[in-house]
């Protein structure tokens, strides 16, 4: 798949959000995940510049920043437009050769939802720049080289998924992401399954550090398990059996970190079935199964979301909840079917308006075209 650009004196790009479907935190483990988009957008309008000048104007921070090309280094403290200058110095490493722009950027993503607010930005600046430059990337290369931007600017240790499922996912489909080969393959959705994504009201800012301890923590259970289990080079490589076999020597807090991530890599391939058979309430069975993990497991929910993910649970219709994205507050995702969508998702908002204190922002999943040029 390739992003198909041309060299044109306006552009306009819009890059959707993206919603898992299953399978968390295990990206940046090798693992296996099961995302799809949906149609939220970050949207971009660009001009060219004469000059070597990146000026962006964001109509959700109400902020206007700018950088020059030349001088492209992260900031000593992580903010937005760092997700923007990262993506630049990656395409100009890539061997790119960038003219200045001027960039507005609009968003209908909520941030710190869970939804891949950074990488939807990220891919559709990496758009913007490439097609200003009148070249072109492949969508994976062009994926990786985001989730480097992320690591390297933002100081966000993610996997690969989001950035993937921004650049690569057909309408109408999931992915199922194999995160170590980048095997994908677009697995269809039901026409009867019908899912909803209702906000905690509880924000994240990954830059904080709770994710990144996450992946640190799976790094030192994966230097512990290396030592005794030949050839295990992420947590993609460990069995249950295995994990059951070193409980002692991880300890606690690493052996349920590693829980979570062999039971939720078996999870996805179980959902690849319940798809592809229609069962519903078994994909339900798994989205529950999921947050009792992250819960308990991973420990990255909190008190608002386990109230939202029951609450949401006990609406009429509903097949199974779970938290979705990085954690630490953002987004719940239900599953329901296509004709109860409407009346689950106004069910939800109506049980969890009296713990928020307002209305909670609710929307139904249309999984959307990848990022693209508009116009072109």
């Amino acid at each position: 798949m390739f992003l198909i650009l041309g060299r044109m004196s306006e552009v306009s790009v819009q890059a959707p959000a993206r919603v898992n479907i299953i399978g968390e935190h295990t990206d940046y483990n090798g693992g296996f995940v099961l995302p799809t988009t949906t149609a939220l957008y970050t949207r971009l309008n660009a001009v060219p510049r004469s000059d070597r000048i990146i000026e962006v104007t964001s109509r959700n921070m109400d902020d206007m920043q700018s950088f020059t090309l030349d001088q492209l280094r992260p900031s000593s403290e992580v903010g937005w437009i760092d997700y923007i200058k990262g993506v630049a110095a990656e395409l100009e490493a890539e061997g790119v050769v960038l003219q200045g722009a001027s960039i507005e950027i609009d968003s209908d993503i909520p941030l710190g939802g869970g939804l891949s607010s950074s990488a939807s930005l990220e891919l559709g600046v990496a758009t913007v720049l490439l097609a200003i430059a009148g070249t072109s990337i492949p969508a994976p290369q062009l994926a990786l080289l985001c989730q480097r931007a992320e690591h390297r600017f933002a100081g966000v240790k993610c996997g690969i998924m989001d950035q993937f499922t921004i650049a690569c996912a057909n309408k109408g489909n999931a992915i199922m992401l194999d995160c170590r080969s980048l095997d994908a393959t677009q697995i269809s959705i039901p026409n009867d399954a019908g899912f909803v994504v209702t906000d905690s009201g509880v924000r994240h800012r990954l830059p904080d550090g709770d994710y990144n301890d996450r992946a640190d923590e799976c790094a030192a259970a994966v230097s512990l398990l290396a030592k005794v289990i030949p050839g295990l080079t992420t947590l993609r490589d460990l069995s249950l059996n295995g994990l059951e076999m070193h409980e002692e020597l991880l300890g606690d807090v690493l052996y349920r970190r590693c829980r979570h991530i062999v039971t939720d890599n078996a999870r996805v391939h179980y959902a690849v079935d319940a798809l592809g058979s229609g069962d519903l309430a078994l994909l339900g069975s798994l989205l529950d199964a999921c947050h009792k993990s992250l819960k308990d497991d991973f420990e990255i929910s909190c008190d608002e979301v386990n109230t939202l993910v029951d609450v949401a649970n006990s609406c009429e219709g509903v097949f199974g909840s779970r938290i979705i994205g990085g954690g630490f507050g953002g987004c719940v995702l239900s599953l329901t079917t296509a004709g109860y969508v409407d009346r689950v998702a106004a069910q939800i908002a109506a049980s969890y308006k009296p713990v928020l204190g307002q209305d909670p922002w609710v929307h139904i999943v249309q999984a959307s075209d990848p990022v693209r040029e508009i116009g072109a």
